[in-house]
């Protein structure tokens, strides 16, 4: 009823809830600064193994717990025990002699990791300036830019679009312009971004994340291509079914792309370029939105107000045809380890096998000693 009365009460409504989402946030930073870092990216990045093994355990808060069978983590072909790092398979063994003036000999085992290299910039390009793992990052970010592009452009202008169905038109009042435009809103996220996120959820790990992506894509092109082309003869005829197929393209945004341009990045890259990788990758998208917020808002009026919006929903075809070619740059990680997404299941065996040996000829050495 304030707003009713006075329309300036709507500034506090904006104020309250942009106050009221740094909650959630500040829950979440609050967990992300205090929750360790996994034991593969201090081994691959940080290159302490030590501090893997005191993360692991401050976490599991109990030194036994530590101890029973979940101690030893197994990849197919490869084995990390956290709490010994003398019987990592990963560790590898070095051996230190010492020569004392009587002539005998002393020898030390010390282990190092040799899986890690570091990550820095030098490591970083020559990791990606192969071709097959290039076209990888460029999916990943080019699908997201791709996604983007459309996903902004119709969610920061929803109100646009729905403004031509008279959801949001202006009124006598701000309260009443408000209310329809928010009654627009709601609809078209209950019918279509919320069900396409809760899809995702029970299906991904059965569909598989391109699966999922291709199936976002194609829709969303072909909706797309159906509301620029056909705009006014919907709009004009069918008010409700334009809601449903605007509704429907962010139900297939969400239960594709929307979600998989986002877990695709954190699953594909080796743990010491991986947060880089997402970065890019997140990146490429940001700069999707911007492109999409600022060609929006200059041209949707060409030729009239909102005349060129169905031309935008064209172009926003094309940009989902395009992120549906570079999904094929991207493979699939559904129920694969990171050792096989990385290329380091060869490499793993290999240093399994080097360790055997070199575990065989220290106790071949020591029993040479012995007999001497």
């Amino acid at each position: 009823k304030k707003i009713e009365a006075d329309p300036r009460y709507l500034d506090y409504v904006w104020r309250c809830l942009i106050g009221l989402g740094c909650i959630p946030a500040l829950v979440a930073v609050y967990f992300r600064l205090t929750i360790p870092e996994t034991p593969r990216f201090v081994l691959d990045v940080e290159n302490n193994l030590h501090k893997a093994e005191k993360d692991v355990a401050a976490a599991l808060q109990t030194r036994n717990a530590l101890q029973s069978d979940r101690d030893v983590v197994e990849d197919r072909n490869t084995q990390f025990n956290l709490i010994n790092p003398r019987k990592n398979s990963l560790a590898r063994p070095d051996y230190e002699r010492t020569r004392y003036s009587d002539g005998t000999y002393a020898s030390k085992r010390v282990f190092r990791d040799d899986r890690t290299t570091g990550s820095n910039f030098r490591d970083f390009c020559r990791y990606f300036s192969r071709w097959s793992t290039f076209k990888v990052l460029m999916g990943t970010s080019m699908t997201w830019f791709a996604l983007d592009v459309a996903f902004y452009g119709i969610g920061l202008n929803n109100t646009s679009i729905l403004s031509t169905i008279s959801f949001g038109t202006d009124s006598k009042d701000a309260y009443t312009t408000m209310w329809s435009a928010t009654v627009g809103q709601v609809i078209i996220v209950l019918l279509g971004a919320i069900p396409g996120y809760w899809v995702t959820v029970f299906t991904i790990e059965r569909l598989g994340r391109i699966k999922i992506q291709v199936l976002g894509f194609v829709m969303s092109c072909i909706l797309f291509c159906v509301l620029g082309f056909a705009y006014y003869p919907i709009k004009d005829s069918s008010p409700v079914l334009f809601v449903f197929l605007f509704a429907a393209t962010q139900f297939f945004q969400n239960f594709g792309p929307n979600a998989t341009t986002f877990i695709i990045p954190g699953e594909v890259f080796p743990t010491r370029y991986r947060s880089t990788g997402h970065g890019i990758s997140a990146g490429m998208g940001k700069l999707g939105a911007i492109v999409a917020q600022v060609g929006f808002s200059r041209w949707k009026d060409i030729g009239g107000p909102n005349e060129f919006i169905p031309r935008l929903l064209q172009i926003f075809a094309l940009f989902m045809f395009i992120g549906l070619i570079f999904t094929y740059f991207v493979p699939e990680t559904k129920g694969k380890t990171l050792e096989e997404l990385c290329g380091d299941e060869d490499y793993a065996e290999r240093r399994l096998e080097r360790e055997r040996n070199l575990h065989n000829s220290l106790y071949e050495e020591k029993d040479d000693d012995d007999n001497h």
